[in-house]
């Protein structure tokens, strides 16, 4: 007979609780934390303003882990060689096979003279060493140690993270029950910023008009009805 699948952990503290997982081994526990307080923050936030809901602490996880948990060279790397990778290359593949990969890094690739955009080249077995090596550097992201920060697109990755915690911080301080809805949709904004390269670059673009609508909306909410004074 067939075993039955379990289900994923669906409640929101499970789903928090995955995510400050992967964003320990992502990164460190300092790194989850500081994903885990704020999201805890909004949470409680919102308790205080719309009762029960928990669509704006929800907004905030999903939107906040998609952009800590942005893939750079140092993230490739820890996929490729903690274990999971090459366990599924063997569950598929027996006898002999080589392994190819077909990359393109940001320090030595050439751009398309055409597109723009960096030209992939294929690089051999030997590419799993490097990225072990690149795997145990990742506590020099975002550090002036790290080589690949000094890109634009990991620059402006990681600029989207601190933009999203000041964001959500006048959500925090403006709440009301009045401006609940647009709360949720501000923080809903990351999600729309999709794709690589140039394609993810329109999208933020895109992205970043809503946002500065919505603002506008949340700080000025839509006033509620007076009182008529007693004569």
């Amino acid at each position: 007979a067939a075993t039955a699948v379990q289900p994923l952990a669906q409640s929101f503290d499970e789903v928090v609780a995955r995510r400050v997982a992967f964003l320990t081994r992502y990164q460190n526990a300092g790194y989850a934390a500081r994903y885990e307080k704020l999201v805890r923050r909004v949470e409680a936030a919102e308790r205080g303003t719309a009762g029960g809901s928990k669509k704006l602490a929800e907004a905030v996880a999903r939107s906040l882990f998609k952009l800590m948990a942005y893939k750079d060279e140092y993230e490739v790397a820890r996929l490729y060689t903690d274990g999971t990778f090459l366990k599924r290359i063997r569950a598929q593949f027996d006898g002999d096979y080589a392994l190819n990969f077909h990359l393109a890094p940001p320090l030595t690739a050439e751009r398309d003279a055409r597109t723009g955009h960096l030209k992939k080249r294929t690089y051999g077995p030997s590419m799993l060493r490097v990225f072990g090596v690149l795997a145990k550097l990742k506590f020099l992201r975002g550090t002036h140690l790290d080589i690949f920060g000094y890109n634009e697109e990991r620059r402006t990755e990681r600029r989207l993270i601190t933009d999203y915690e000041r964001l959500v911080e006048e959500i925090l301080s403006g709440l009301s029950p009045a401006n609940h809805a647009t709360a949720i949709a501000l923080a809903q904004i990351p999600e729309r910023i999709r794709g690589y390269g140039h394609i993810k670059q329109a999208n933020l673009v895109a992205a970043k008009a809503s946002e500065a609508t919505l603002l506008q909306q949340f700080r000025s909410p839509p006033a509620s009805t007076p009182a008529i004074a007693a004569e």
